[in-house]
């Protein structure tokens, strides 16, 4: 199968996201993953669908983006790809980059991620049914030459005991953090929210920590979020965490903010749980670099006002990642292209 034929076959998958004749299957397709998994509601199935259509399967952004590498006349390679399973079809990117580069895909889903995975195989083998001599849903990984993992800090100790002795990639616990001035419009601040939110801030791209000023009032940013209240508190999963919490915080006497649904508290680290945006102080340009690259190997991407942060996004793009925003900063393609 050529490049162009295999391209040609995302393009078309990209289409029929898009197409709003197609609606009603994929509504019916959302609320399966919603009945597997609760944290992927349907209006979450439906954005991550919208964004891997729009910023993954467009045929202007696709070409471009295949230009940057050599994919042509390579020998095909078993690729175990272990996915993972925070956001809905988190996994598609690897997948996309398996096929792409005209690798062996060896799947193994994710559980909490298998519906919406396995469609959109079933999909893209429906609009090329070459696909089928690629693609391979399996628990066991033994046929792999090489193996992309995805997985929490303590499972990627296991891939790397594991596929040490195979060219791998493995990623471990990551999340993003943003930098507020106090300069910031309500609409930054609500595009703010996005990043924060989106998908019950579960993904390694939500922003789990905020740098602010010593003299920063959070109350404003708290207000600013209230409206999307209801979206929150009627999810049962998501308040459950909300209150314990809560709980512990008003036991073990922590300071916080709390608007009904959002707690915000100061605490050093970068990842926050469910339900909690994590607070840091600085009081100067140099001290917001010191507690950056303190945490630099645990930072998935960074957000700022209009982006004015070295390497950083504006507020409301840490979930639109683009073909080129490989998971921690590993060129997935050039890995493949190595093989």
């Amino acid at each position: 199968m050529s490049i162009t034929e295999r391209a040609a076959a995302f393009v078309e998958l990209g289409n029929y996201l898009k197409n709003p004749e197609n609606a009603a299957e994929l509504e019916e397709i959302a609320q399966k993953a919603y009945s597997s998994n609760p944290w992927f509601t349907p209006e979450n199935v439906a954005k991550s669908l919208a964004a891997i259509a729009h910023e993954y399967l467009d045929e202007e952004k696709l070409s471009a983006w295949i230009k940057g590498y050599n994919v042509t006349g390579k020998a095909a390679k078993n690729v175990g790809v272990v996915m993972a399973g925070n956001i809905p079809a988190v996994g598609f990117h690897d997948l996309l980059c398996v096929l792409i580069s005209g690798h062996r895909l060896l799947a193994k889903l994710s559980t909490p991620d298998f519906v919406l995975i396995k469609y959109l195989i079933q999909k893209i083998i429906e609009f090329n049914p070459g696909f089928s001599d690629f693609i391979q849903i399996s628990e066991r990984l033994n046929q792999a030459d090489a193996f992309i993992a995805t997985g929490s800090s303590n499972s990627a100790r296991y891939f790397e005991y594991y596929f040490s002795k195979k060219p791998n990639i493995i990623r471990r616990n990551r999340s993003s953090a943003a930098i507020l001035t106090g300069r910031e419009t309500a609409g930054e601040l609500q595009a703010l929210g996005n990043d924060v939110l989106d998908y019950f801030g579960l993904g390694c791209r939500n922003v789990s920590t905020v740098f602010v000023p010593a003299y920063y009032d959070v109350v404003p940013l708290l207000h600013t979020l209230e409206p999307r209240a209801f979206e929150f508190t009627s999810h049962h999963k998501y308040n459950n965490n909300y209150d314990y919490n809560k709980s512990i915080y008003l036991v073990n006497g922590v300071p916080h903010y709390d608007n009904g649904f959002l707690l915000l508290t100061e605490n050093e680290g970068l990842v926050s749980p469910i339900s909690v945006l994590y607070l840091q102080y600085y009081t100067d340009l140099n001290e917001l670099e010191r507690k950056i690259g303190a945490l630099s190997e645990t930072i998935q991407c960074l957000a700022s006002k209009d982006g004015f942060y070295p390497n950083s996004v504006r507020f409301g793009h840490t979930q639109r990642p683009g073909l080129t925003d490989y998971a921690d900063g590993i060129d997935t393609m050039a890995f493949l292209q190595g093989l």
